[in-house]
């Protein structure tokens, strides 16, 4: 989330992987995660964390990926984790659901980070400057960061699918209820994050979404962090705001249930060599033998007794 100095203490992987046995532990567990400065100033962990992390972190590969997240993190097996299926012809529209709106202030945007499971771009999240606000929400929600899912081809990629289909990738906006003070805080309640997802497509170039490509040259490795200002998120949705509403989770561990998804009907469309920039990142930090960043995604989760809504017919 927001960037740290380097020169403050990470916390090592035992810790940010403590037992995950409640929901409390793995809110304490983002939290750390979270707050964790991106690797040390060469962009490396200590040997000894190296060791810890070899062992323990959670990944996309088959040893740490989805199918393991459990084992440290047991909310993953919850009843209303994300991604989903959307089966549209088991979808209703609910005339009761609002239109939704952002106000984002371009100046609020701060930093791109390479994580080594994702770019982040993180926003000046400190009083209400950036907002999400309508459609299924109680109120106003502040805008913390964005991010992507990608696959290793066009074919594949995103969380979420719509009757089958899979899309090359997913920007996930995530926004938190500042009615809780704090993120950490509104971890904890079912209406505490809001995540708007947007679905990319292949076909024409979108000028927008390359000043977002072009930053990525300089995180190229995990652990690598550069400044991202002056940009409005909003040059990114697509000009039919229709929506899917759902009660979900985070997509990555600890996979808290705290999201209420607007999940965006009309994709958003970049271009193959675009999709071919996102798949250049690396998450291997520098001076290790490089390994592409690609197929960051959590395969759709059981749906269970959840309803999803419609605001169009």
């Amino acid at each position: 989330m927001p960037p740290q100095s380097s020169l403050a203490p990470r916390p090592t992987l035992a810790d940010l992987i403590r037992p995950c046995s409640v929901q409390e532990s793995c809110i304490k567990a983002r939290a750390r995660w979270d707050s964790a400065p991106p690797l040390g100033r060469e962009g490396r962990s200590p040997p000894e964390r190296r060791k810890v992390t070899m062992a323990k972190e959670w990944g996309y590969a088959s040893h740490n990926g989805p199918d393991h997240w459990h084992e440290l993190y047991p909310i993953a097996k919850g009843d209303n984790q994300s991604p989903i299926e959307l089966h549209t012809k088991d979808i209703r529209h609910d005339p009761s659901l609002q239109p939704w709106s952002v106000s984002y202030d371009a100046g609020s945007a701060k930093t791109i980070l390479n994580n080594g499971k994702t770019c982040r771009v993180v926003f000046d999240d400190t009083y209400d400057r950036s907002m999400l606000r309508g459609g299924p929400l109680p109120g106003p929600y502040r805008l913390r960061q964005f991010h992507l899912h990608w696959g290793s081809s066009d074919d594949h990629g995103s969380e979420h699918t719509v009757d089958g289909v899979k899309y090359a990738a997913e920007l996930h906006l995530v926004h938190w209820n500042p009615k809780y003070n704090t993120f950490k805080e509104a971890l904890k309640q079912r209406d505490g994050i809001a995540v708007v997802g947007i679905f990319l497509k292949i076909g024409r170039e979108k000028g927008e979404f390359q000043i977002f490509l072009d930053t990525l040259d300089k995180i190229k490795t995990k652990g690598k962090e550069a400044p991202f200002i002056k940009f409005d998120p909003s040059c990114l949705f697509p000009a039919c705001r229709d929506y899917w509403t759902y009660q979900g989770s985070f997509t990555t561990p600890p996979c808290e249930e705290c999201i209420v998804w607007l999940l965006l009907k009309e994709p958003l469309t970049v271009s193959s060599d675009q999709m071919a920039k996102l798949r250049s990142l690396l998450s291997s930090a520098e001076n290790e033998p490089p390994v592409p960043l690609v197929d960051n995604w959590r395969p759709p989760q059981p749906i269970n007794n959840r309803v999803v809504r419609a605001s169009f017919k």
